[in-house]
């Protein structure tokens, strides 16, 4: 089975788009393409936590609501949440009110705040957790990497990363380049990758 079907253009595009019209565009602008911010990095793993046994795309359809709820995902001022934003997050339809999850989310954005203390910031962290060996895409849902990096997470304390959701933020984020063999957007998020390393090379 071919792993591209035809985008909106005719170009083909990973297969997975097929699943939901607004997957195009996130496929076509977001995944895969490197993300240096910290903030986009926490936000993504917060949401993959909240995705784990949902579907991307209720959670996709939800973004917004979701960084209304937690101050845009700025984890300096989620770490201060305390039980009445538990409460409010739990009243809040527009996001996924689950508790064990919005607990995590609170307890991650403290441990992040705690990991730029002593590692300067996220994105240094989690870019120590590249994939490079990347030649052909893989049909997977794990890695080395995202099980080593789930490991270094959970040891310094954050909750909802296993070595699964670690590795689709390691995809969306672009610390592995998964888009298929033939897909119009591979050559761009490899040539995005490349441009990122010599910003970030000393």
């Amino acid at each position: 089975m071919s792993g591209t079907v035809p985008g909106p253009d005719g170009r083909p595009r990973c297969r997975w788009c097929a699943a939901a019209p607004e997957f195009f565009a996130y496929h076509d602008r977001e995944w895969g393409f490197p993300v240096m911010d910290d903030i986009r990095l926490f936000e993504k793993l917060c949401l993959e936590s909240f995705q784990s046994g949902l579907s991307w795309r209720t959670i996709l359809a939800k973004r917004e609501n979701f960084r209304a709820a937690f101050a845009s995902f700025d984890f300096h001022t989620v770490a201060q949440f305390d039980d009445a934003d538990v409460a409010r997050l739990l009243a809040d339809a527009g996001i996924v009110r689950h508790r064990g999850k919005i607990e995590a989310v609170i307890n991650n954005a403290r441990r992040a705040c705690d990991l730029v203390a002593t590692e300067g910031s996220l994105s240094t962290f989690f870019w120590r957790f590249e994939e490079n060996d990347n030649a052909q895409p893989q049909s997977r849902s794990t890695s080395p990497a995202s099980e080593r990096l789930s490991k270094e997470l959970r040891k310094r304390g954050w909750k909802f990363v296993g070595p699964t959701t670690v590795y689709a933020f390691m995809q969306a984020m672009g610390l592995v380049n998964d888009h298929a063999e033939g897909c119009v957007i591979r050559t761009e998020v490899d040539q995005a990758r490349k441009d990122s390393l010599r910003t970030r090379s000393p």
